[in-house]
C-alpha cells in the first residue's frame, strides 16, 4: 500500500512540475518575464537539475536584462552534460548580452561543431564577428606577433577554465571601471539609444534625482512604496542602472567616433531604403523565422503564409555572400509555407513545397532538416489517404530520430498506416515498437495509444486473448491518467476511435 501511494505521490510531482513548466513556457510567450522566472524557478525546487527548466529562466532573465543571472541558469543547464546544444546557446547568447563578445563566438563556435545543422549558432557567429569587427576593427587587419614570457597565458586559462563565469565578471569588472573614468556625453548617449524611449526616460529621471527643484522631495520618493513593496526610490534607480547598461552595452558593440558619424551621416542622406528590413540578414532572418511560427501557431496560417511568401522573396534577392547558408534558410521558409498550406487545407501545394525542402535538405545534408521534410510529406500523404507514400517518407526518417517521443509518434503513425492497408502484422510489429518507445520516456498518454493499436492489430488477426490483454493495458493507463473519454472508447471496442495522423508538432504542444 505504501508502494502504491509513493508511485502515486512521485505521478503527482511529476504532474506539477510539467504544470509549472508549461506555465513558465506560456507566460514567457506573453512577455510576462517576471512571472515566468517565478514558475521556473519553483520547478526548480521539484527537480533542480532540470536543463530544459534552467534554459527557460536563462532567457527569461536575458529578456529582463539580467545577463549574469541568465549565464549562472545556463551554466547549471551545462554541468552533467557539456555537449547539451541548448545550453551552449544560451551560454553564447548571455556572454553576448554581457558584451564579452570573443566569449560568446567561442561557444557559438563550440555549438556549432556540435550541431552544424542549427541555424541559430550560424547566426550567433556571424552577429558575434560583428560586433568584434565593430569595436576593435576588421580582423584580417590586426596582426599578432609572439613575444615575451607568455606562461602566465597558461595560468590565466587555467583559472578561466575551472571558474569561467568568475573569469568572465571580473573581465567586465574592468571594463565598467574603463567605461567609469571616460565622463558622459549626451550627444553619445542618444546616438546609442538612437530614438528610442529609453533616452528621453533616461533624462527625466536624472532630472528628477538631480535637479535642485526635487532635492526637497527625495525623502518622500524614499518613504512611498509600489504595489510590490519595493520603494519608488529604488524603482527610479533600477530603471537608471538598467539604461546605463543598455547605453554600455551598445557603445561595446557599435562604437562612435567622429569620423565614423560623419560618414554614417553621409550615407544615410544618399543611400536610397532598403527593400528588406535594415537590419543584418542574421538579425532579420531569426526574427521572420519567429513571426512566422508564431502566427501560425496562434491559428492564424493566412498571416503565416503571407509573411513567408514575403521573405522568400527577398532571400530570393540575396546572394549566397550576404546569407552563406542560403539554401537551408529556404528549405526552411517552404517547410514554413508547405505547413500553412496544409492548414488551409490545400495539401497539392503543400506537398510540392516540403518535397522542395527536402530536396535542399539532401543537397546540404542537414539530418535535421531532412527529417523535418520527411515528416511533413509522410503527413500529407496520410491526409490524402495515400498510405503506401507515407510509410515509405516516415520509414525512411526512422534513423534521423533522436527524441524517444518523437519516435513514439512515428512508430504510432507508421502501425496505423499498415492498419489502414490491411497489413495487419505489420501494423502489430509497429505497434508494439510504439509501444516500447512510450515505455522508455514513461508517456502514458502514448501508452494507451500504442497499446490501443497492438489491440486493434491482434484483433483483426483473430489472436483474441492477445487483444484483450492489450485493451485492458490500455484501460488501466487511462484510469491512472483519469482520461474519462479514453476510458468510455475503450470500454466500448466495437466503435472504439484511435488518434490517426496527429502532426507532431500538435503532440510536442497539446
Amino acid at each position: 500500500m505504501s508502494d502504491f501511494n509513493g508511485e502515486n505521490d512521485g505521478q503527482k510531482q511529476k504532474g506539477v512540475f510539467s504544470t509549472l513548466m508549461a506555465n513558465g513556457e506560456w507566460l514567457c510567450l506573453k512577455g510576462e518575464y517576471k512571472k515566468a522566472i517565478e514558475s521556473y524557478t519553483t520547478a526548480l525546487t521539484l527537480k533542480p537539475d532540470d536543463k530544459t527548466c534552467l534554459v527557460g529562466r536563462s532567457k527569461c532573465y536575458l529578456k529582463i536584462g539580467q545577463s549574469d543571472s541568465a549565464l549562472k541558469d545556463a551554466e547549471a543547464s551545462l554541468k552533467e552534460d557539456k555537449t547539451f546544444f541548448e545550453g551552449l546557446y544560451q551560454k553564447a547568447e548571455a556572454l553576448y548580452y554581457m558584451g564579452e563578445f570573443e566569449f560568446a563566438l567561442m561557444f557559438y563556435h563550440r555549438g556549432q561543431k556540435l550541431r552544424p545543422q542549427v541555424q541559430e549558432f550560424r547566426l550567433g557567429i556571424q552577429k558575434a564577428q560583428e560586433a568584434i569587427e565593430n569595436s576593435v576593427g576588421c580582423l584580417s587587419s590586426v596582426k599578432l606577433e609572439i613575444k615575451g614570457d607568455l606562461s602566465f597565458l597558461e595560468k590565466d586559462e587555467e583559472v578561466s577554465l575551472l571558474q569561467p563565469i568568475t573569469a568572465i565578471q571580473n573581465l567586465t569588472a574592468e571594463r565598467k571601471q574603463q567605461t567609469k573614468k571616460t565622463p558622459k556625453n549626451e550627444k553619445t548617449t542618444k546616438q546609442l539609444l538612437g530614438t528610442m524611449i529609453l533616452f528621453h526616460i533616461n533624462y527625466f529621471l536624472n532630472f528628477v534625482f538631480l535637479s535642485a527643484t526635487f532635492k526637497c522631495q527625495l525623502l518622500f520618493f524614499h518613504a512611498v512604496l509600489t504595489k510590490g513593496g519595493e520603494q519608488l526610490q529604488d524603482v527610479i534607480q533600477g530603471c537608471l542602472t538598467y539604461i546605463d547598461s543598455c547605453t554600455e552595452f551598445w557603445s561595446q558593440e557599435k562604437p562612435i567616433c567622429p569620423g565614423e558619424r560623419e560618414r554614417k551621416s553621409m550615407q544615410q542622406k544618399c543611400m536610397k531604403p532598403r527593400h528588406a528590413s535594415p537590419i543584418e540578414p542574421a538579425q532579420f532572418l531569426l526574427k521572420s523565422l519567429d513571426d512566422i511560427a508564431a502566427e501560425l501557431s496562434s491559428g492564424n496560417a493566412e498571416g503565416s503564409l503571407k509573411k513567408a511568401e514575403e521573405v522568400m522573396k527577398i532571400v530570393q534577392g540575396w546572394s549566397e555572400k550576404e546569407v552563406p547558408n542560403k539554401k537551408e534558410v529556404l528549405g526552411s521558409l517552404h517547410s514554413c509555407i508547405g505547413n500553412a498550406l496544409f492548414d488551409l487545407g490545400d495539401t497539392d501545394k503543400a506537398l510540392e513545397h516540403h518535397q522542395r525542402d527536402l530536396e535542399l535538405a539532401e543537397q546540404c545534408k542537414l539530418p535535421d532538416a531532412m527529417s523535418r521534410a520527411l515528416d511533413n510529406v509522410g503527413q500529407v500523404y496520410a491526409r490524402t489517404s495515400q498510405f503506401s507514400q507515407a510509410i515509405e517518407h516516415w520509414e525512411r526518417k526512422i534513423h534521423l530520430v533522436c527524441s524517444g517521443l518523437e519516435r513514439t509518434w512515428l512508430f504510432h503513425e507508421i502501425g496505423c498506416c499498415y492498419l489502414e492497408l490491411g497489413r495487419h502484422k505489420e501494423a502489430r510489429d509497429y505497434g508494439t515498437q510504439s509501444a516500447a518507445a512510450a515505455d522508455e520516456i514513461a508517456d502514458e498518454k502514448w501508452q494507451i495509444n500504442a497499446n490501443v493499436l497492438v489491440a486493434q492489430s491482434e484483433l483483426k488477426l483473430g489472436n483474441f486473448k492477445s487483444c484483450v490483454s492489450h485493451f485492458e493495458r490500455a484501460l488501466t493507463k487511462a484510469k491512472l491518467q483519469e482520461d474519462e473519454s479514453a476510458k468510455n472508447a475503450i470500454q466500448k471496442v466495437p466503435t472504439l476511435p484511435r488518434l490517426l495522423f496527429v502532426p507532431f508538432k500538435d503532440v510536442c504542444h497539446p
